[in-house]
């Protein structure tokens, strides 16, 4: 099932799920949007020739309610099993992305063949050059003068490794591998920037222990040649294969607790791997206690935390829905790794289909099972580690910095360092830019949070250096970001987002402030103490925040329409609602105020 890889073009690019049509918006769920118009009863569909709709389904389609949910008619059952005479929201099902992303493989694959059968060598610079087409690097071109090949040890989709050993200089005598990648593999623009980038990554995260060593890049007119250091334990599948599966929880969790901690620090660099996977995991050595190490950065991109990317890459298996859905960011690794954890511990994959096409939908579509054997005998604590890392919506997954104060993860390393998690800047925006109002309400929550919780804020509050009078400000926050630096965030542009932390120039955040701006509502209401904490947030909050309104000063202080809040005010005091509490804990978009109001 191998890799699937899809690069973005222009803005109104073709969505792999609606060819010929951008992504389907909230509001084109309506099927008077829909991007299928539905097909007159006894006419045959433009999409499908041979298809003709059922004149039964017409005649009911026009008895009911377009926004019932697809339910029964009268004197019908509302069953889902009912399908034959279901409304469907939409005419027909989107295509899987699979499709497309094979589509694209072919593609580049005929362009591939065409330019080798067109000359057995690497074309010539003027070649190159007419078809736009700059290979050049700018690394040394000293490699054959200072490294001696050896032999090759791995192979990939475009490329090499092999065993080498520096002839000079200071790694001489150092044994080391080089990954060779072709030149004349790489075909578009896309490839060469791909090349670049992964050296750029290399050189920009170098120094964590878990992260492979790079040493130096060098060309010719025929390869690159990247030099990385040797690890010699062979891969992380194949250690999953020569032990049939067979990992206790204990075992799981050193391996898991190494992955956290390199993926914690790509993503403080604001570095998304976005191939995380057993293959790309490699031992030192071939001691069980060897340090395992990340690879293969090729994929890997710089994003901000408040940056959404969405091309399709990475591998069926492992690949998260939202990058399905091509809207994403660190979550997607996250995903990733509740994947191999799964694998892990179960010997199996949560997710699986005879076909790539039925991977991706049962990514999308259906729950992993904690059901059968061997889950029902694993500890509680590793079921919920797992399942907080597959949550669909990525809001709700964990963060790998809060994976490792995970119950399960926590003291499986005492040497283990929780680095600071550079998402929570995204709360700490949200939270300057609310209004007073649902700043309150964040106060009121923030009282009822768990010890965990606590212990993942109070961890995060102290990595940002207070001052001594237990206050943070923007200057903290820069000074404990510098001291975890390396170039990646330069490239990823962090520094630039803290400009929207400006709201802490002129003042200090405590902690129990802290805790209001860096909560996560979204991952806070997937514990099973939700109810009772909600309920006692809003006695909290009708107490101590709460304050009469009117609809129309709420409305303009909120962004939204006077006709959404009509259910948040209680008419008896003009106070918010219960309901409206709730409401506001997630904010409020003006896309979500349209949608209301139809």
């Amino acid at each position: 099932m191998g890799g699937c890889t899809s690069k973005p073009s222009s803005s109104g690019r073709p969505n792999p799920f609606f060819p010929g049509n951008e992504y389907p918006q909230i509001d084109d769920l309506n099927p008077e949007n829909s991007p299928f118009p539905t097909p007159s009863a006894g006419k045959a569909s433009p999409f499908f020739s041979l298809f003709t709709p059922s004149p039964a389904r017409h005649r009911r389609s026009k008895s009911r309610d377009v926004g019932d949910g697809g339910g029964g008619g009268e004197g019908e059952s509302k069953s889902v099993t009912s399908t034959p005479l279901r409304h469907l929201r939409r005419a027909f099902h989107p295509q899987s992305p699979a499709k497309h992303i094979r589509a694209a493989l072919r593609r580049r694959k005929a362009k591939k063949e065409s330019a080798l059968s067109a000359a057995n060598e690497i074309p010539s610079q003027e070649e190159e050059e007419e078809l736009g087409l700059d290979k050049r690097f700018g690394f040394s071109k000293e490699f054959h003068s200072r490294v001696e090949l050896g032999d090759e040890i791995g192979r990939g989709h475009f490329g090499y490794t092999c065993s080498a050993k520096f002839r000079k200089g200071e790694l001489k005598g150092q044994v080391v591998a080089v990954k060779i990648i072709p030149k004349s593999k790489m075909t578009t623009s896309i490839a060469i920037e791909d090349v670049r980038r992964e050296v750029e990554i290399l050189q920009a995260l170098s120094g964590h222990k878990n992260l492979v060593q790079f040493y130096d890049a060098f060309e010719d007119n025929a390869n690159v040649y990247i030099a990385m250091e040797l690890c010699e334990g062979g891969t992380l599948l194949e250690r999953i294969h020569a032990r049939r599966g067979k990992y206790s929880e204990d075992d799981a969790k050193q391996v898991i607790t190494q992955i956290l901690n390199v993926v914690a620090f790509c993503h403080l660099q604001g570095v998304v791997h976005r191939d995380l996977k057993p293959e790309n995991f490699l031992f030192a050595s071939k001691e069980e206690s060897s340090q395992l190490k990340a690879i293969d950065f090729g994929l890997s991109e710089f994003v901000r935390p408040d940056e959404r990317l969405n091309d399709i890459v990475g591998s069926a298996y492992y690949v998260a829905p939202e990058v399905l859905l091509r809207s994403y960011t660190t979550d997607a690794d996250v995903w990733s790794i509740g994947v191999i954890a799964y694998n892990l511990l179960s010997a199996s994959r949560p997710f699986w289909a005879r076909t790539e096409s039925g991977v991706f939908r049962a990514v999308l579509k259906t729950d992993p099972s904690f059901d059968q054997s061997p889950w029902p005998c694993l500890s509680s604590e590793a079921k919920d580690f797992v399942k907080r890392l597959l949550y669909k919506d990525p809001r709700r997954r964990m963060s790998a910095s809060q994976a490792l104060l995970h119950p399960w993860i926590r003291g499986c390393n005492t040497d283990t360092n929780i680095p600071f998690d550079v998402l929570i800047f995204r709360q700490m925006k949200a939270y300057l830019r609310s209004s007073s109002l649902r700043k309150a309400a964040l106060r009121a929550v923030s009282k009822t949070l768990v010890a965990d919780e606590i212990l993942y804020l109070r961890t995060q509050f102290y990595l940002l250096s207070p001052n001594k009078d237990g206050f943070i400000t923007l200057d903290n926050i820069r000074l404990a970001l510098a001291s975890n630096a390396t170039k990646a965030v330069k490239e990823s542009r962090i520094i630039e987002f803290l400009t929207l932390l400006n709201g802490l120039q002129r003042r200090g955040m405590d902690f129990e402030e802290f805790c209001a701006a860096a909560l996560n509502v979204h991952q806070h209401e997937t514990l099973d103490c939700w109810e009772q904490s909600k309920l006692h947030a809003y006695e909290l909050f009708d107490k101590n925040g709460n304050r009469a309104n009117v609809i129309e000063e709420l409305a303009s202080e909120l962004g939204v329409g006077p006709s959404v809040l009509h259910d948040w005010i209680r008419h008896s005091d003009g106070k918010l609602s219960f309901y409206g509490f709730v409401k506001l804990l997630h904010g409020v978009s003006v896309r979500s105020s349209l949608k209301a109001t139809r």
